[in-house]
Formats: structure tokens, C-alpha cells, sequence
């Protein structure tokens, strides 16, 4: 997997629409959940494009403090569901923790992450902080790594 960072006022109308269907496709038509994704925060973030072939089949965005939460985070976090078992969500967020590091100098740094990839965030250092929350009927944990 080969990785791009990118301002959104850098992307091109293809990645833009190619990143957006790919979360759409993932977030809105297989987990069967209605929202809107364009939610206003996208202007304002770094956008990691996972790249295989020079296609996108994984992406997540970091977004800097202020916006979501007090910390740096990093959110949208998909893999294309021909490309999962091979890494690649790992490798992304390896990426978007540097990135966030590198470009927001985060020390520490939060996600929503959905319940069922709690053992996964944490195999990479976030601990839950607080209870199992709803998100689009989802159940879901905001986590915290602490950059040393």
C-alpha cells in the first residue's frame, strides 16, 4: 500500500469523489447506517488516501484539535471490503498517527472507534475512556493514545 497526504483543497475532483464513495460505500450502504457524511469537517483535515494499484481502497482523515475533540484525531478509518485481512486498516493508521504527530504535533491522540475493533485500537496503544456510547445505533468507545 502506497499513501498520498492531502489537504482537501489539494484533492483532486477524482480522489475527492473516489475517497467519499468508498466511506459512503462502507459507513452509509454496509453497515446500514444513515447520516451525513459530508459533516463539515472534511475542510479542515488532512486526508490519508490509501492507495493499491493507484486505486483508493483505504482512507482516514486526521483532524485537527478543536474541531472533534480537545485532541488531534483521526476518524473515517475504512478499508475497501476486497482489500480487508491483508493489513492495510493497521498500516493506515500507523500512517495517520505519524501524520498527526508530524503535521497537528499531537501527544495525544482520539478516536470514536465502533466497539467491535476495540481489541484492534488497542493492539496499537488507545485506551477506552469512558463508556459504550450510540452512534448511528452503533455501539461505539472514545479511545486515547498517548504519544511518548
Amino acid at each position: 500500500m502506497k499513501f498520498k497526504v492531502k489537504k482537501f483543497n489539494k484533492l483532486s475532483v477524482d480522489e475527492l469523489y473516489d475517497l467519499l464513495y468508498l466511506r459512503q460505500q462502507i459507513f452509509v450502504v454496509e453497515q446500514n447506517c444513515i447520516y451525513l457524511d459530508a459533516d463539515g469537517v472534511d475542510k479542515e483535515c488532512l486526508h490519508l488516501l490509501g492507495l493499491v494499484n493507484k486505486k483508493i481502497v483505504g482512507y482516514a482523515r486526521i483532524i485537527p484539535a478543536g474541531l472533534t475533540y480537545k485532541t488531534p484525531s483521526i476518524g473515517r478509518v475504512v478499508v475497501d471490503e476486497k482489500h480487508r485481512g491483508k493489513g492495510h486498516a493497521r498500516k493506515i493508521m500507523d500512517k495517520a498517527i505519524k501524520v498527526a504527530v508530524v503535521e497537528f504535533k499531537a501527544k495525544k491522540i482520539t478516536i470514536s472507534a465502533q466497539l467491535y475493533l476495540k481489541e484492534f485500537y488497542e493492539s496499537i496503544g488507545f485506551k477506552v475512556v469512558g463508556d459504550v456510547y450510540l452512534d448511528c445505533d452503533l455501539p461505539h468507545l472514545k479511545m486515547i493514545k498517548t504519544i511518548r
